[in-house]
């Protein structure tokens, strides 16, 4: 089969290559299940910050070169160990972890799900990794409740509009933070009920906005929750920016710099600074990964959830996909068309 395999860890301009690779294993096995695992035959695969980083090892994850990159995928089901919920044949949704990037992948039964009707293959490879990581981060870790204010950064990116969408179909207010005029447009098709520049007064216009939201229990402006996947200066604000008892949800850090914190600003406005690392977490638990997959299916029955996808190149191009990551271009889901 064809895949994309990173052979260097020299950055995605050179370590990848395009090879011919065995088949995987039949019957097929994951390292997340052992003994059992499902075959996708992959229509498209989801390109993520993870895989950038893998191209220069600094990802958590290090496998020995060469390797198969692509943690989501989206395709047809050929194999499934006996008493699964799907069968071959199924258009289905899966994280895979590693491997993804390939014309055929193994994920682990846990983290395969059927793929609605209305979503596309594109769409199905922008779903797990984050409306999974949206929802734990909103709802699990950030104890997201309907009629609050979230403020999300990034919210062009593929974490950023799908947490606009999770927050939306919850019930809350959402405000969205963005770098361009085209990052806007993105972000209101999410569905942001009012959108800022990072490059202007964002903070003052936040408070400005949210004053007016009945959850606001200071009476003086400011958002209940912030998602934030990009870290770096304007994390302060972040804080700033929040009413009283509000919670920041640290998801990642696109921005490069990891901030600190002078936790004096928690105490004197009862706030919180919460990690939300969905990956290790929710890997060890397979009953938490299908409870989040349950609690998506009513959101994207709705039209709430609907993943946007961005740019799309063909395998032979993964490249120039993950240069649209590193250079922060991307708007929507970055998507390889595997077939």
């Amino acid at each position: 089969m064809r895949a994309v395999q990173i052979v260097e860890l020299t950055g995605p301009d050179t370590a990848l290559a395009l090879s011919e690779v065995p088949d995987p294993s039949s019957p097929p096995e994951h390292p997340l299940s052992p003994g059992s695992g499902v075959l996708v035959e992959v229509h498209a695969a989801g390109v993520s910050f993870p895989e950038v980083l893998q191209t220069r090892g600094e990802y958590q994850l290090k496998p020995p070169l060469p390797f198969v990159p692509g943690s989501e995928i989206a395709g047809v089901l050929r194999e499934a160990p006996e008493g699964a919920a799907l069968r071959p044949g199924d258009r289905v949704a899966a994280f895979c972890a590693l491997g993804g990037w390939a014309e055929l992948a193994v994920a682990p039964e846990f983290l395969t799900f059927a793929l609605a009707p209305q979503l596309d293959y594109a769409q199905g490879a922008g779903l797990i990794l984050n409306y999974h990581t949206a929802y734990f981060a909103l709802v699990l870790r950030g104890r997201l409740t309907e009629g609050e204010t979230v403020l999300v950064h990034g919210a062009a990116g593929g974490v950023g509009t799908a947490a606009l969408q999770v927050a939306k179909g919850l019930g809350a207010r959402t405000i969205a933070v963005v770098s361009s005029e085209a990052k806007q447009k993105v972000a209101e098709r999410a569905g942001a009920d009012a959108v800022v520049r990072s490059d202007g007064p964002w903070k003052d216009e936040v408070r400005e906005i949210s004053s007016s939201s009945s959850s606001s229990s200071s009476g003086g402006g400011g958002v209940d929750l912030v998602l934030d996947p990009v870290g770096g200066d304007r994390f302060t604000d972040s804080l700033r920016s929040l009413n009283e008892g509000g919670r920041v949800v640290v998801v990642g850090f696109t921005g490069g710099a990891i901030p600190e914190v002078r936790v004096n600003r928690l105490l004197l406005s009862n706030t919180e600074v919460i990690g939300a690392g969905w990956g290790a977490y929710a890997m060890a638990r397979p009953e938490l990964c299908r409870d989040i997959g349950k609690a998506l299916e009513p959101l994207i029955e709705s039209g709430a959830v609907a993943p946007i996808v961005g740019a799309r190149f063909p395998l032979d191009r993964a490249a120039q996909a993950l240069r649209e990551i590193d250079e922060r271009r991307a708007m929507g889901k970055v998507v390889l068309d595997v077939r």
